[in-house]
């Protein structure tokens, strides 16, 4: 199977950083000036050049996203199941080395979590689980989804990756979408953050989103960790993985997110720190380039960050996440992935939202869409 790698092995990391700094506003002025964009101009708009245009970036962003997308924000919330892990990474509270306590949700504590989930609004949820083949594979994924699916419209995982064959049967099951992040781009220093585990295998980790593509799975989120690497290098070899799973797996739809590294038991601090107006530029970039792309912010981000954003180019927001497996109902305690910066419940990030002039969504998706699609095509 020929994947994403074939197009990564042409480029080089160094040569796309530099290539990115000589970039002029001549170069950021020609890219604005466009209405069909491609990744060269990408390139140009995530550029130190192109801060100084970061008004005019919002605006156009602003009235794609309005085309596009509408005056609607889709309503999301994590579900961790487990935060036990084999791979030995620097920057996640999960990682083996770290002397905590494990936890996974037993049948009963799942469905205690998801009924606060419900409770709360929610008709879409993201299944999320540390990578422990023994405690969290393929057969206690089905048997989570089976256990929350007549509550749920929308759900969504973010688990280790799996084969062709294991995402299929998720798309059996009715998974929605599948997140997965490379973390970094940057394959040399790819093993000094992920020392240990399946996770430092960084060709098989690069070939995931093909399988899920191949798998046939209806959307596919993608994003790099921020802080560890220069965020402007990653996000274009991001942006290039995006443009190939597209032009390959072009049935499928994308979503992008912007995860900035965050405290949590005993990681790293940030290499490359990448403060509010950085990510706001990037975000625009995003659009700009692909005004199809789905734009989701977490509660990583702070309470005046996420309010600002949400006229700009977001799509998708999570709210009253908890980052620990029973952080709803059944354990508060148990240890989190990492802490979240805006713990706002779902009930007022969805008043904010109508403030703004925008609907939240609890739900625009159901697998009975997709049956009926496959039927009009035979």
């Amino acid at each position: 199977m020929n994947t994403f790698k074939s197009i990564f092995e042409q480029y080089n990391w160094d040569e796309i950083q530099t290539k990115i700094y000589k970039i002029t506003s001549k170069d950021v002025e020609r890219a604005l000036a466009k209405n069909k964009r491609n990744l060269d101009d990408f390139l140009a708009l995530i550029s130190p050049a192109a801060q100084s245009y970061l008004e005019q970036m919002a605006q156009q962003c602003h009235e794609l996203t309005m085309k596009r997308f509408g005056k609607t924000i889709q309503m999301y919330a994590p579900l961790y199941l487990s935060n036990e892990c084999q791979n030995i990474c620097t920057y996640c509270g999960f990682s083996l080395d770290n002397k905590i306590k494990r936890k996974t949700l037993s049948d009963a504590e799942i469905k205690l979590e998801a009924e606060a989930l419900k409770n709360s609004g929610f008709d879409h949820v993201l299944l999320v689980t540390g990578e422990a083949n023994y405690a969290v594979n393929i057969n206690y994924f089905i048997n989570a989804i089976e256990l929350i699916k007549n509550q749920f419209s929308i759900i969504s995982v973010e688990v280790q990756p799996l084969s062709v064959e294991e995402y299929q049967r998720l798309h059996q099951a009715g998974v929605y979408s599948v997140l997965v992040y490379q973390e970094t781009y940057h394959q040399e220093v790819y093993k000094k953050y992920h020392t240990k585990g399946k996770k430092s295998n960084f060709d098989y980790r690069l070939d995931t989103p093909d399988r899920i593509g191949n798998a046939g799975i209806h959307k596919i989120g993608l994003g790099v960790l921020l802080g560890l690497e220069d965020w402007r290098t990653d996000s274009f070899f991001n942006a290039l993985h995006i443009d190939y799973l597209q032009k390959k797996y072009w049935r499928t739809k994308y979503s992008v997110s912007f995860p900035r590294l965050r405290p949590a038991e005993g990681i790293i601090e940030p290499n490359f720190i990448m403060d509010d107006k950085d990510l706001t530029q990037l975000i625009c970039a995003y659009r700009l380039w692909n005004e199809d792309l789905e734009i989701s912010i977490s509660t990583r981000e702070n309470e005046k960050f996420r309010n600002n954003i949400i006229p700009i180019g977001v799509t998708s927001m999570s709210a009253g996440s908890k980052t620990n497996p029973g952080g709803y109902v059944v354990d508060p305690q148990s240890l989190e992935q990492f802490e979240i910066s805006d713990e706002r419940s779902a009930a007022e990030i969805s008043q904010i939202i109508k403030n703004a002039g925008y609907e939240p969504v609890w739900k625009d998706w159901h697998e009975a869409y997709s049956r009926k699609f496959e039927s009009l095509k035979s």
